[in-house]
């Protein structure tokens, strides 16, 4: 029987200790890292010659710790279509999580260094990223819909379906949101499907129109 086939990352960290950690800490949960390096050019090149499965990336990299991380991303992400991107950052720079949602295909998250709590939540939002999904931390969430809270189509949802659609962002299920919100599950299905309604997303794979639809929740912010 073959073996499994590990997911290929690429990871651009500046930091040396937290690069290694971070090598380590996906070998161990079964995953294969063809890169790991510390500038803007290096992961572009590493983007581009791997074609990973998942990309993790710091904001901030070499040589003028500007916006170099993103931008070897966003070029990348240009010449390979939904190339799966986790940005790993200290800060939440609004205009760089624009543009990566700008495209509308997902395979998107976004976390804070100091709100990465566990290995087991960062390894779901790893995986959640590679397989197309999204990955948002709620800072993040809330950072860029501050002031645009009545656009629509999102103003039609009730507050209930908005709490739905914002966890949907993070990443949970919807076990998990039923028990985040202590609601039941077919509470929760009923919020989902009235949200896909509202937002006309037409009948299909549930996991794409939750993708289309927490898309739809964040570019909220790109006006």
């Amino acid at each position: 029987m073959a073996a499994p086939v590990k997911p290929r990352v690429v990871i651009g960290e500046d930091l040396y200790l937290l690069r290694d950690g971070l090598v380590h800490l996906l070998q161990a949960h079964g995953f294969d890292v063809v890169a790991a390096v510390e500038s803007g050019p290096e992961l572009l090149r590493a983007l581009m010659g791997e074609r990973p499965d998942v990309a993790i990336v710091d904001v901030r990299l070499p040589p003028t710790f500007t916006d170099e991380g993103l931008q070897a991303a966003l070029a990348a992400r240009r010449v390979i279509p939904g190339l799966p991107i986790l940005v790993l950052s200290q800060h939440v720079e609004q205009l760089y999580a624009r543009e990566l949602l700008a495209d509308g295909t997902g395979a998107i998250g976004y976390l804070l260094k100091d709100r990465v709590f566990n290995a087991e939540q960062f390894i779901d939002a790893v995986r959640r990223v590679a397989a197309g999904g999204t990955a948002m931390d709620p800072e993040v969430i809330a950072k860029l819909l501050a002031s645009n809270a009545r656009r629509e189509p999102l103003g039609s949802l009730t507050p209930r379906e908005r709490e739905v659609l914002e966890l949907m962002a993070e990443g949970r299920s919807n076990a998990a949101i039923s028990q985040r919100l202590f609601l039941s599950d077919s509470a929760v299905a009923k919020h989902t499907a009235s949200i896909f309604a509202k937002l006309d997303l037409a009948p299909g794979g549930d996991d794409n129109r939750r993708v289309l639809a927490v898309l739809a929740y964040l570019n909220a912010a790109r006006s």
